[in-house]
């Protein structure tokens, strides 16, 4: 087992790692840019090294700077948590390179699942069910004649995308062109990589997604699904487990599916695989996450797998110690990520509390949120027996929940959870599109 590891991250996620390291026996050593200087992740862990300026690509986005760090504070692994660098080949392949581990799949597994297009391709090629699309479009003209046949509403989709860059829906053939011009555009910026694919847009259908994880010996355990359907710009704003949904013998089928495409992958440690499901039950492949989920904590509370504490020691060659069938979905866990609305400081910071209700964040009173980096301010996490109740406990959850100072979606996240559609869980990926909030109770 590593005796030091390096989070190459920041926030809550950053908190997250060192608490599951100190846990485990493991000395951590965080990174920081020049405006978390003061963040809580930095007084955490046991050393702190800053490693730029103020913006990512100064900072969490410099691969050759972590790494510096990493070896001169004598890590023997880097957990990259989600976003930044996570899903990048290259940091995997420098940290091979300079004989660290990287807490996550080879660097060729993530090339491999990281093209989005090529990842449908190889789920065809073993039989995982894929939605109706095309490979990468080379122009406005093949994504018009695609598009017809395929029959609209259609999806522009990055190729190379991730985290709702790069995507765009299309309704009628005359929007097509600037479709593909502005999604491919924004690919280019946010991935340096401007190509684009098309897929047949479903709807109504829901956002499912299967957790798995595996170890070096061939291992693959899934640990349930999770629905992910409320959205806000192709963002995920709650999640829960189990989909309300899915049925048992959908859930069979799920797993079955995102086992095969683990072992398709050849893939190691934790991963998603992620799915659209129509009324009807049946689903389709959209792609493949190669790192840790925002969303992971709700899996954690219904399976008991310490998600985060299994990456580590799979990465550290340690076998999975038990199988599919010890897994069983207990209860019901709901996560609502608590967005800021604009960059200000937290002037009253009061999270809630009682049984089986955490708030992941790095929020103390008195701290500056930064404009340089994602809006999440936390992720609030509540689980119960039931789904009725759990709903219920999010709500007063939520309504407890104060931060002051910083404008925020917790308003917004009480109207969703009290929303006739959502207490029934009879609700889609267009969910935001009709919903209209009802912040008092009649």
């Amino acid at each position: 087992m590593f005796t030091k590891i390096l989070i190459a991250n920041r926030g809550e996620i950053a908190i997250r790692i060192i608490r599951a390291c100190k846990e485990m026996g493991i000395s951590t050593v965080a990174v920081y840019s020049q405006a978390d200087k003061e963040s809580l992740h930095t007084a955490l862990a046991d050393q702190a090294v800053c490693v730029g300026g103020s913006r990512a690509e100064d900072s969490y986005l410099d691969a050759k700077r972590i790494i510096s760090a990493a070896l001169a504070t004598g890590a023997q692994a880097i957990h990259p948590g989600y976003g930044f660098l996570s899903e990048n080949a290259e940091f995997a392949r420098l940290c091979r390179q300079y004989g660290l581990t990287f807490i996550g799949p080879s660097a060729e597994v993530i090339s491999r699942m990281g093209d989005k297009e090529a990842a449908r391709k190889l789920m065809r090629e073993n039989g995982v069910p894929t939605t109706p699309g095309t490979d990468v479009l080379s122009s406005p003209v093949e994504a018009l004649k695609a598009a017809e046949a395929i029959g609209y509403p259609v999806m522009i989709k990055a190729s190379a995308g991730g985290g709702g860059k790069g995507i765009r829906l299309v309704e009628r053939p005359e929007d097509i062109e600037r479709a593909f011009c502005t999604a491919s555009a924004e690919a280019e910026k946010a991935f340096g990589d401007g190509r684009v694919y098309m897929e047949k847009y479903l709807a109504p259908s829901k956002h499912i997604e299967v957790q798995l994880l595996a170890d070096q010996e061939g291992h693959i355990v899934c640990l349930g699904e999770r629905e992910c359907s409320i959205q806000k710009n192709h963002q995920k704003l709650i999640e829960e487990s189990p989909s309300p949904g899915v049925t048992p013998g959908t859930r069979e089928k799920l797993i079955a599916a995102a086992a095969s495409a683990a072992r398709a992958a050849e893939y190691t440690n934790a991963g998603t695989v992620e799915f659209l499901m129509d009324k009807s039950g049946q689903f389709y492949f959209m792609e493949m996450n190669t790192r840790l989920q925002v969303e992971h904590p709700v899996t954690e509370l219904v399976t008991g797998i310490d998600i985060v504490k299994w990456q580590i020691r799979i990465a550290a060659g340690v076998p999975l110690d038990f199988t599919q069938q010890d897994i069983h979905l207990q209860g019901a866990a709901i996560e609502c990520r608590i967005n800021a609305i604009k960059a200000s400081r937290v002037k009253f910071f009061h999270p809630p509390g009682g049984p089986w209700v955490r708030f992941d964040s790095f929020l103390y009173q008195g701290c500056d949120i930064s404009p340089y980096y994602d809006s999440m301010l936390g992720k609030l996490i509540v689980y119960s027996s039931t789904r009725e109740e759990a709903i219920r406990k999010m709500q007063s959850a939520l309504c407890e929940l104060i931060i002051d100072g910083v404008d925020n979606n917790i308003e917004e996240q009480i109207g969703i959870v009290r929303d006739r559609r959502f207490r029934a869980g009879d609700y889609y990926t267009d969910f935001i599109r009709y919903f209209k909030p009802k912040l008092k109770d009649k």
